[in-house]
């Protein structure tokens, strides 16, 4: 890719959030993040090209120096900072802007600075050949995997019902989702086949901003926010079946609809419990803290008992990472306000204690060093900071698990080297390779945990004043796979990897 000759008519529109948006490039496996401002910025950038090159290197560093060492090198993909011609990004600002949803456009994009992050394509990787069968790529945002210690909260409930579907009943109540999702990041954890099934069914049926599936780098499927648009599962099902057509759920040589998506989440529940590193099976910490009261999947359910995650899974490192917030906002909050206090006292001990960075080795040695017992520093309270900054970190990845279709006697070369071959289910071909990726890996930022804080009061009064419960309509219609009686069998089979 020759920065000094770029053209916006080799990238198209891929994708945007909260704070940037995102292009890839029509042939190469990558793709470029540039920031976005509020619009009444866009005549005058609120920061400066240097700033901005520094918020996007601060972003490198997190990944590479802090994030990376705490998830595992192997699923991080950093990125570097590119410095691109300005006509460029103008000219790729007017094309894709008639691409971008009508909710998001109250941001622009950044013209100014020039500064993008270039990363790899996950959706379409690179390894891939044009004359196979396109891969699959799902992204999973699986959010928070555990209950807070009933030690530091002021409400009982949030001991017992996980932050994620409290959410739910605030984000319906305000009309950002018309149904609630049934996914609960507590079964997706669990390291439980049959919960990790029942998750992900749930994160299908109605997939907010939890789920989406590219093929061969389009996105097939997902929702919209704030739309009533219904989800097209037959669609979905006909992209599928061909990547599952030698599955052992078949009647009279065709493929069901109900085997091709037991063997698509299947194969997601094995990808994610795979490391590739022979990782032991570790009990869950704490087990009390791993059911939510909110699930509609029933402990009793449970016929082989919770098994843990392994050591070298995805979700094990995320986990673990998340676990870091100690505290909870509520037990973290007094101090932050010591940290504040201090700052405002002595306002250049800001960059001595790194609140905005540089994020290298030694903010990575301030919150591993961090001492068990208070001992009323503003070092200690820096530290518990920038672990539950961490931690809200890993609460908000995304994870993406590519599927590359591949014939059984092909060996691995080395664009397969980072691959794990998924034998899933029994020996058979078409095999699946895979790899397992964690993106979205940006810095929290010290000033947002003010605003952390009231949003967790308003979500956990919203659940207590309904009482758990939401208006009719409020469920997802979905029911032309999942019916009733699938809803309550729990009991699945699966078979030795």
């Amino acid at each position: 890719m020759e920065l000094d000759k770029m053209d916006e008519n080799d990238w198209k529109y891929h994708g945007e959030g909260n704070k940037s948006l995102v292009v890839s490039h029509v042939l190469l496996s990558r793709v470029l993040r540039l920031l976005k401002y509020p619009a009444e910025d866009s005549e005058n950038p609120p920061q400066t090209a240097e700033q901005a090159f520094r918020q996007i290197q601060n972003i490198v560093d997190f990944s590479s120096n802090v994030m990376s060492s705490l998830l595992g090198e192997k699923f991080i993909h950093s990125g570097e900072v590119v410095k691109l011609p300005l006509e460029f990004v103008r000219q790729l600002s007017i094309k894709v802007q008639h691409h971008r949803p009508a909710w998001r456009c109250d941001k622009v994009m950044d013209i100014y600075s020039g500064c993008a992050l270039c990363l790899p394509n996950l959706t379409s990787p690179a390894i891939h050949q044009p004359t196979h069968t396109p891969p699959l790529c799902v992204e999973i945002k699986p959010k928070c995997g555990f209950l807070p210690s009933p030690k530091h909260v002021s409400k009982d409930i949030k001991t017992k019902v996980c932050r994620f579907c409290m959410h739910q009943h605030y984000k319906v109540a305000n009309g950002k989702w018309k149904r609630r999702s049934l996914y609960c990041p507590l079964d997706l954890f669990s390291g439980n086949r049959q919960r990790m099934h029942f998750a992900i069914r749930h994160l299908i049926e109605e997939p907010q901003n939890n789920f989406k599936i590219f093929k061969g780098g389009q996105c097939i499927y997902s929702s919209k926010e704030g739309g009533d648009d219904s989800l097209d599962l037959n669609s979905l099902l006909h992209h599928l079946r061909p990547y599952f057509l030698y599955g052992n759920n078949r009647i009279n040589g065709h493929m069901t609809s109900k085997a091709a998506l037991n063997d698509f989440i299947q194969v997601l529940v094995n990808a994610l419990l795979s490391g590739g590193d022979g990782g032991v099976v570790t009990e869950r910490q704490g087990e009390g803290r791993s059911f939510c009261e909110a699930s509609v999947f029933h402990r009793e359910r449970i016929h082989h008992g919770s098994q843990g995650l392994p050591s070298d899974s995805v979700l094990f490192r995320i986990l673990q990472t998340q676990m870091l917030d100690t505290l909870d906002i509520e037990g973290l909050y007094p101090l932050y306000r010591r940290v504040e206090q201090h700052l405002q006292d002595f306002p250049k001990e800001r960059t001595r204690l790194q609140i905005d960075g540089p994020y290298n080795e030694v903010f990575l040695g301030k919150l591993q060093k961090c001492p068990a017992e208070d001992d009323g520093s503003v070092e200690y309270a820096v530290a518990k900071v920038h672990q539950y900054r961490v931690a809200m970190t890993a609460k908000d990845c995304s994870i993406m698990v590519a599927l590359v279709p591949s014939s059984e006697e092909e060996e691995d070369d080395e664009g397969l080297s980072s691959q794990r071959r998924l034998r899933d289910f029994i020996s058979r071909t078409p095999a699946l390779s895979y790899s397992v990726s964690i993106l979205d890996l940006d810095p929290k930022p010290f000033d947002s945990i003010p605003r952390q804080l009231r949003l967790d009061q308003k979500i956990v009064s919203c659940y207590l004043r309904t009482g758990g419960t939401l208006p009719k309509g409020s469920l997802s219609p979905l029911s032309g796979i999942f019916t009733p009686a699938e809803r309550d069998d729990r009991t699945l089979l699966f078979h030795p990897v």
